[in-house]
C-alpha cells in the first residue's frame, strides 16, 4: 500500500508531506482547490508522459516521490529483485524529477531506472480510476488476468503459457532442421569419418602416459646401462669400491669402540651409510639385469608415438586433447541422431501442439464460465450507479493458432445505457462513467485483484443522492480489502470514507497555493456540512451531516 507521498514544487503546489493509512480515505474541497493534483503527482511518480508546464512556476524543477509497502505483495517484490532494484525489504520507494524542457528522471529506491521500468513496476502497486494512462483495466493483458484470477485459472493460465513455449521450441527446431537437412547431413558425415579415425586409433590418456615413459627408456637404454654399470664400479665391483671401503672402516672402528666410546658417534652415521649403499647395489644389479636394448620395441613405440601425433596433428589438437575429443564427436553424433530427424522432431512437435490445446482449451472453458459470471455481476452493479439498463460483457475472440496466453483474446465490453452497442472499455469517453465501471468491476473482483491501492477520480460525475450513497458504500466495501482513495464532490461519498483529506487553496504574495490537511471528527462535519449546504452552512446542514458520519452532535 501506499504509505507516503512528498510533493515538491509541482503545479501550486510548493511542499506537501503527506502520510497514507489503510482503509478508504476521501480527498474532498472546493472545485479548483488541486484535488486532482495529487492524482496527477502520483501517476507521475508511477510513470506517466510528463510535461515541463507541470514545474511551479518560477522553479527549477518539481520532485514527487511515493513510499510503498511491499507485504504480502509477492509479484512486485520479485520484479524488485529481478530488476536488481531491491532494497529494504518490504519497502519501495518511487522518484520523479521534473525538469525544464519537458525531460525527467525516475529513480526506484534510489537508484536510476527508465520510465519503462517505473511503468512496469507501478501497475503493480496503484491502479488510478478515471481518464489517467495508468489504469490497468485499460490494458487487455490486465483484463486477460483479471478473468482468469476469477475464474480461479492463474495456474492454468501459467501452464498453456509453458505448453506454448514448448510448442513453439520444437517447431523452431524441426524448421532449422528442415532448412539445414543439407548442412546438417553434411556434418553428421565429417562426423561419422572423425569417429571412424579416431576408434582406429584406439587411444587413450593412460596409454599416453605409459607410450611416453616406456619410449623414453627405450630410447636410452644403452645411456641408462652404461650409468648403472658406472654405480655398480664405483660403489661395489672396481679395485676402490665404496662399499669395500666403508665395511673397512666400520670393522676398524668397531674394533677400536672397547678402547674409546667416543667413535660411537662416527660408527653410527656409518653403519646406516653402509646398510643403504648395499641396498643401492642390490637394486643397480637388478635394475641391469632387466633393462632391454631392443631395437624392435624401440620401432614400435616410435611408430605408435607418430601415428598418435599424425592424428593429433588432423584434428589439430594436442595428443592429450584426442580422449576428449572422441567423447564430443560421439556426443555430438548422438545429439544429431536424436534430434536431426525430421520426422522425429514433427511428432515430437505434433504431441506438443495436442499437449497445449488441450490444455489451451481446459483454460477456455474456465474463462467462458467465469466472463459470463462476472459480466452478470458487473452489470447488476452498473444499474445501481446511475447507468440503467447498462451492460457489461467479456469477449472472447479466438486466436487463430493461439498464443501464450491461450486461445482466445479477452475484452472487456461496456454499454453505458440501454440501447448502445457494448464497446471495448479503452473506448469509454466519459471519465465518470468509466471511473464508475472500474468500481463495478473492481467490486466484484475484489477478493482476487492484486493491486493493493486504488483510486478513483471523477467517480461521482453525474450522479448523485441514492446512487452517491451506494458509491460510497460501495468504495467503503473496497476499503476491507484494498487501500482505496477517491477525490469526490459529493457528500454521501466523503461521509463513507474512513479517513478524509481536506485540499485547500490560498494566495499568498500574489501566488497561489495548495494546501492539504487530515481532518478531524469536528472537521469532517464542517466540511461535509460545506458538501450538503454550499454557500451558506446552516446548523441543520451541520446536523444532516453529523448524521450521515454517524456521530452525535
Amino acid at each position: 500500500m501506499l504509505r507516503s507521498l512528498s510533493i515538491r514544487d509541482f503545479v501550486i503546489v510548493d511542499r506537501l508531506d503527506l502520510e497514507f493509512e489503510a482503509g478508504f480515505t476521501a480527498l474532498t474541497g472546493e472545485t479548483g482547490a488541486g484535488k486532482s493534483i495529487l492524482v496527477d503527482a502520483l501517476a507521475l511518480v508511477l510513470g506517466e508522459r510528463s510535461d515541463a508546464g507541470l514545474i511551479r512556476e518560477g522553479c527549477m524543477r518539481a520532485e514527487i516521490s511515493a513510499e510503498f509497502s511491499l507485504e504480502a505483495m509477492p509479484a512486485a517484490q520479485q520484479w524488485l529483485a529481478d530488476a536488481d532494484l531491491a532494497d529494504e525489504p518490504g519497502v519501495c520507494i518511487l522518484r520523479r524529477v521534473l525538469e525544464p524542457g519537458g525531460r525527467s528522471r525516475a529513480y526506484v529506491n534510489g537508484r536510476p531506472c527508465t520510465l519503462q521500468q517505473i511503468k512496469e513496476l507501478g501497475t503493480l502497486l496503484v491502479d488510478i480510476h478515471g481518464q489517467h494512462e495508468h489504469q490497468s483495466l485499460m490494458r487487455p493483458a490486465a483484463q486477460r488476468m483479471l478473468l482468469d484470477a476469477y475464474a480461479g485459472a492463474k495456474e492454468l493460465a501459467d501452464e498453456v503459457a509453458r505448453g506454448w513455449r514448448e510448442w513453439q521450441e520444437h517447431k523452431r527446431r524441426r524448421e532449422e532442421v528442415e532448412r539445414n537437412a543439407r548442412a546438417l547431413a553434411q556434418e553428421r558425415e565429417h562426423l561419422e569419418f572423425q569417429a571412424r579415425e579416431l576408434e582406429r586409433l584406439d587411444f587413450s590418456a593412460e596409454e599416453w602416459e605409459a607410450l611416453q615413459a616406456d619410449h623414453k627408456r627405450l630410447a636410452h637404454a644403452a645411456s641408462l646401462l652404461e650409468a648403472a654399470d658406472f654405480a655398480l664400479e664405483v660403489l661395489s665391483e672396481g679395485e676402490a669400491a665404496a662399499l669395500a671401503s666403508v665395511n673397512a672402516a666400520v670393522s676398524r672402528l668397531a674394533g677400536a669402540l672397547e678402547y674409546d666410546a667416543a667413535l660411537r658417534e662416527a660408527l653410527d652415521v656409518l653403519e646406516p651409510a653402509q646398510i643403504q649403499i648395499q641396498e643401492a647395489v642390490y637394486a643397480l644389479r637388478h635394475y641391469r639385469n632387466r633393462i632391454d636394448i631392443d631395437p624392435k620395441r624401440l620401432e614400435q613405440a616410435e611408430r605408435r608415438l607418430e601415428a598418435v601425433h599424425s592424428t593429433a596433428r588432423k584434428f589439430r589438437v594436442t595428443p592429450e586433447r584426442l580422449p576428449e575429443l572422441v567423447a564430443e564427436v560421439k556426443a555430438r553424433l548422438a545429439d544429431l541422431g536424436s534430434s536431426a530427424d525430421p520426422a522425429e522432431l514433427a511428432r515430437r512437435e505434433a504431441a506438443a501442439e495436442r499437449s497445449y490445446r488441450e490444455i489451451g482449451q481446459r483454460l477456455s472453458r474456465e474463462r467462458e464460465r467465469a466472463a459470463r459470471a462476472l459480466s452478470d455481476r458487473v452489470t447488476d452493479a452498473l444499474q445501481t450507479l446511475a447507468m440503467a439498463g447498462g451492460t457489461f460483457q467479456i469477449v472472447l475472440a479466438p486466436i487463430e493458432g493461439g498464443g501464450a496466453a491461450g486461445l482466445e483474446q479477452v475484452e472487456f465490453q461496456v454499454a453505458a445505457h440501454s440501447g448502445m452497442t457494448p464497446r471495448a472499455l479503452v473506448k469509454v469517453a466519459s471519465g465518470g462513467e468509466l471511473s464508475r465501471i472500474s468500481l463495478a468491476i473492481q467490486t466484484a473482483v475484489t477478493e482476487v485483484a492484486e493491486v493493493p491501492t486504488l483510486i478513483f477520480d471523477e467517480v461521482d460525475a453525474g450522479i448523485g443522492g441514492r446512487v452517491a450513497e451506494i458509491v460510497g458504500r460501495l468504495l467503503k466495501q473496497l476499503g476491507r480489502r484494498h487501500q482505496v482513495m477517491c477525490i469526490t464532490h459529493l457528500a454521501q461519498v466523503a461521509a463513507a470514507a474512513d479517513h478524509q483529506w481536506q485540499v485547500t487553496k490560498r494566495t499568498a504574495n500574489g501566488a497561489v497555493r495548495s494546501q492539504v490537511k487530515q481532518l478531524e471528527p469536528d472537521a469532517r462535519v464542517e466540511e461535509i456540512a460545506r458538501m450538503l449546504g454550499g454557500v451558506k452552512i446552516t446548523q441543520t446542514t451541520r446536523e444532516h451531516a453529523a448524521e450521515l458520519l454517524g456521530v452525535k452532535r
